[in-house]
């Protein structure tokens, strides 16, 4: 373990060296090069990271960052989990290794089994997979008992197979790694503007005049970002950073691709950074909102009034409940500087073209819909929606999270939807509310006899309160998971547990028809295509759309689908997707070419398809929650060496944390406060509805973090995020604000 300085600046050569001895190290040099060649290029291969959307001149040099290579070498590591590793590794041995560990032991190559009793998994080959699963689920008392979870590496042909598949076998029951990030996002804006994503394009960026950043850490979870803001920088706009921690990549970027950045020159970022109390956004936005408003009386033009008279609804509601907040209170929750907070409302004042952008700092709390639509009233205010360099700018984390919900991967399917699938399929689907991944956890958990699939992901190192989750697992009948790693989830398994190895993004699909491309949907709502370059390094790995398609054609038959023809052919599938989502019409002939297809976006042109028809100014609560003595509001973060849940290594670069990842970070003030030696470990415990949840052995950290509040990885953290505490409206999990107690032995 070492801890030392904080970095201020992001990437540059230390960013190349990292990335390239991870590269070097997990592959031989040349494959290395083959892939990387290719990465988010035209008719290449989309990183199976970040959904940040590629630019229309891609660089020849490299058009992914230090992160992007760790994905590709997580992935294409030249080692192998193969059978001989499972015969080696007990499911007990497994469980005691770290989550860096699992992820380190190569990629699965063949089908694995283990049934309750049995200590190691061993292989199976795929046809008695296929009949097992699916005469499991045939054997259901109710196709409800089904759950099917998705992560957002899939592509876009899967997952429109899998809830296919999944509302003619008679369920909605379809979880996804959506509920625990964005989902928030989707409820606001869905319910304020009429769609569930951003309205901008990256375009937007290099014609903003002021870009804020809410509750974000580019630097490490979509690093590709930097460039944008750099450029954006270039062309006049102004930065202003929202967020309890100092984050390197949001100071200062040193840009790989420049021979300043190269050298190690970084170009400042951030022109106002406010480190704002963890979950005092509302306060904050609304100080702003306030001031904005006293100062229209002697300016009206600071205010849109023509946009909010034209295109908004509500405006004198909201009006009137600020005029009902004290500006001196909101300020003190905020814990900033009152100076710090007018610098921001001059930059707000005088610019019009302003994009927001945010991510899990705002969306993951008990009242994230209501930090995001109290952002939209901001943007509202200033008519900032709609038109070139303005507006919303929700940063996916995942490369496909959001081209799965568009495929129709989502537990509340709009009526239009279901009704589209039973015109164009001729079978009824399922009209109840399935459940979403709390929901999920919950019912596994209180009724054992579920089955639960996982289309990637790591739900058991993602989700909240892990004990808990871990006992909703092992209470399933089945589990099943298709992964291209190993990962903690598989060291749970129900009373079946199978491992499916599948075809990874470097991966060559070949099918009877010949090599396939599959597509995916970026954080813009672009489309575009992805195609690997590597031979599968077994017989035995199939795509994710061949197993759906096979499990499928077992279970519910090919009465109303041909899933065979499917599988020789994915142009085949995209045809079914041309009748059945809407902007995918012809979609096999839009995305020839390598072209890129831009989905419909009303916001983006200033219509607003919500169900009044109008941009909607909506009235927010403060968080009510109260810190008792001794308490301290914590939130989960990443570490730089890791993405979602997958750690890369043990180091925290940019934070200056080497070597350990159970750490807590602390202001100092709070460490003299409560009396604490930092040469002890203490332990974090919290007390929600009656259960007292633990986490010992960590290392307190000082840091410049706002007082009275602290931050821990996930997901060595997640044991003290109780189950129930979730978002209103969204349910998504509340990582980002639990009261926690600190001590020592």
């Amino acid at each position: 373990m070492k801890i030392g300085k904080p970095a201020t600046s992001a990437a540059g050569p230390k960013a190349v060296y990292h990335a390239m001895d991870k590269a070097f190290h997990a592959m031989k040099i040349s494959k290395a090069f083959k892939i990387l060649g290719a990465l988010n290029q035209k008719g290449g291969m989309d990183c199976p990271g970040c959904a940040w959307p590629d630019p229309a001149h891609r660089s020849k040099l490299g058009e992914y960052c230090e992160n992007g290579v760790k994905a590709i070498a997580e992935e294409a590591i030249d080692l192998n989990a193969d059978a001989g590793f499972f015969s080696k590794h007990s499911i007990l041995e497994m469980r005691q290794q770290s989550d860096y560990w699992l992820g380190h032991q190569g990629r699965l190559t063949q089908p694995m089994m283990i049934r309750k009793g049995e200590t190691h998994y061993s292989p199976v080959e795929w046809n008695t997979v296929f009949e097992t699963i699916a005469g499991q689920l045939k054997n259901l008392p109710t196709p409800d008992d089904g759950i099917f979870y998705t992560s957002g590496r899939t592509s876009n042909e899967a997952a429109f197979l899998y809830q296919l598949f999944v509302r003619i076998f008679g369920t909605n029951n379809m979880p996804d790694c959506s509920n625990m990030c964005h989902e928030s996002s989707g409820v606001a804006l869905s319910h304020t503007l009429g769609i569930g994503k951003g309205s901008v394009k990256l375009e937007d960026f290099y014609q903003s005049e002021l870009i804020l950043i809410f509750g974000q850490n580019p630097g490490t979870n979509h690093p590709r970002m930097l460039s944008a803001l750099k450029k954006a920088k270039d062309n006049g706009a102004k930065i202003v950073v929202i967020n309890p921690l100092k984050e390197a990549g949001l100071m200062s970027f040193e840009d790989p691709q420049s021979v300043s950045g190269f050298l190690g020159i970084g170009a400042p970022l951030a022109d106002l950074y406010l480190q704002v109390r963890i979950n005092e956004d509302v306060a904050l936005v609304q100080a702003v909102a306030k001031k904005l408003m006293d100062r229209s009386k002697n300016d009206p033009a600071i205010l849109d009034h023509h946009f909010i008279q034209s295109k908004t609804d509500g405006f004198e509601a909201y009006e009137q409940s600020l005029k009902e907040l004290d500006v001196e209170s909101l300020i003190s929750r905020t814990g900033l500087d009152p100076e710090q907070i007018e610098e921001f409302v001059n930059l707000v004042s005088t610019k019009s073209k302003i994009i927001a952008c945010w991510a899990m700092g705002l969306t993951q709390h008990v009242n994230a819909v209501d930090n995001i639509q109290e952002i939209v009233n901001l943007l509202l205010l200033k008519g900032s929606i709609g038109k070139p360099g303005a507006g919303t700018c929700p940063v996916r984390g995942h490369s496909n999270v959001q081209g799965d919900r568009t495929m129709g991967i989502w537990e509340r399917p709009s009526k239009e939807f279901l009704d589209t699938l039973a015109s164009t399929f001729n079978f009824e689907p399922p009209r109840e509310h399935g459940v979403d991944v709390v929901g999920a956890i919950q019912l596994m958990h209180e009724q054992p006899g579920k089955v639960f699939m996982s289309m990637g992901g790591n739900l058991l190192s993602a989700a909240p309160d892990t004990s808990f989750t871990t006992k909703a697992l092992e209470n399933c009948d089945m589990t099943i998971h298709v992964s291209t790693k190993l990962n903690r989830s598989h060291l749970h398994p129900g009373e079946i547990g199978f491992i499916l190895p599948c075809l990874g993004r470097t991966d060559i699909i070949q099918e009877k028809s010949g090599i396939q491309k599959l597509t995916v949907e970026n954080s813009m709502g672009m489309v575009h295509s992805t195609q690997g370059n590597q031979v599968a390094r077994s017989e035995y790995l199939l795509s994710e759309p061949h197993i759906i398609s096979q499990i499928a054609s077992r279970t519910v038959g090919n009465d109303i689908i041909d899933w065979n023809s499917l599988i020789d052919n994915y142009d085949k599938i995209r045809d079914l997707i041309s009748k059945s989502v809407k902007g995918f019409e012809s979609f096999n002939e839009k995305i020839k070419g390598n072209t890129i297809l831009e989905l419909p976006n009303g916001p983006r042109e200033g219509k607003f398809t919500n169900d009044i028809g109008k941009a909607r100014f909506t009235i927010n609560s403060l968080p009510d929650y109260q810190l008792e003595d001794g308490e301290l509001m914590m939130m989960t973060i990443r570490s730089h060496d890791q993405f979602n849940t997958t750690i890369y290594g043990m180091d925290d670069r940019y934070r200056g944390i080497y070597g350990i990842r159970t750490v807590v970070l602390m202001n100092t003030s709070d460490i003299k406060k409560l009396n604490l030696d930092l040469e002890k470990t203490v332990t974090l415990s919290n007390h929600y509805e009656g259960k007292t949840r633990k986490v010992a052995g960590l290392t307190i950290v000082p840091y410049d973090i706002p007082k009275g509040c602290v931050a821990t990885y996930f997901p060595e953290c997640n044991e003290l995020v109780p189950i129930h505490l979730k978002a209103r409206k969204s349910n998504t999990p509340a990582s980002k604000s639990v009261k926690v107690r600190i001590s020592q032995p």
